[in-house]
């Protein structure tokens, strides 16, 4: 499918409510139900293309990410719990992007990812790359670096789902707390706590690594 074809097919999606998305959980989750689950993905595959649109690349390239991103929101669906109250469009976006992020890597075409992007809401096209990476550091330097991102990242994933979900949506995705609040239907109090206690317990499973570094 060409770009062009796969935008077509967007528009055509329309948004469920929310008592809808509810009863396709529970039919997908409950009893299997492959219709269901089928009409989730297809629903939610606005968020890929959403995700994709992070990278400035050509036509082909971009159907690759949207695919990888694809695989990313199928692997959320049949791993989401519904019960737990986090909204599958949080849970979901994690993964989209993680997916993609590991293709473009493995491609060899890394220099098209989100490090050369520019940031939502800077006007001069200040980029990741400009405010995270210094491209003069000695290569040492560079390896330091990428080694402690890898470290931050895995005690990341090693959190519980709400508090991994509430640091990724606050630093990653540069979301608002109250938006968070919203999203994952609960107070804004509650978000920060969970990001206190996410940024408290990180800094417990790095105190032993930034101690000898």
């Amino acid at each position: 499918m060409v770009l062009k074809q796969y935008l077509a097919e967007l528009k055509k999606i329309e948004p469920l409510s929310s008592a809808e998305e509810a009863k396709l959980w529970l039919a997908f989750k409950s009893n299997g139900d492959l219709a269901s689950r089928r009409r989730l993905i297809e629903s939610y595959q606005p968020l890929v293309f959403k995700a994709a649109t992070q990278w400035r690349a050509d036509q082909p390239t971009m159907m690759d990410i949207v695919q990888e991103g694809t695989v990313g929101l199928i692997e959320a669906a049949e791993n989401y719990d519904h019960t737990r109250g986090v909204a599958f469009s949080l849970y979901a976006s994690h993964r989209i992007r993680g997916r993609m992020i590991n293709y473009m890597q493995s491609e060899g075409k890394g220099n098209l990812a989100y490090i050369d992007s520019p940031l939502y809401g800077e006007e001069n096209e200040v980029t990741l790359a400009d405010v995270l990476v210094d491209a003069t550091a000695e290569v040492s330097r560079q390896a330091e670096q990428n080694y402690l991102v890898e470290k931050v990242k895995d005690a990341l994933g090693r959190l519980p789902a709400k508090e991994q979900l509430v640091l990724s949506g606050v630093f990653l995705e540069d979301r608002e707390p109250k938006q968070l609040a919203e999203t994952m239907d609960m107070s804004i109090s509650h978000v920060y706590r969970l990001q206190k206690q996410g940024i408290r317990r990180i800094r417990g499973m790095l105190s032993k690594l930034m101690h000898h570094w």
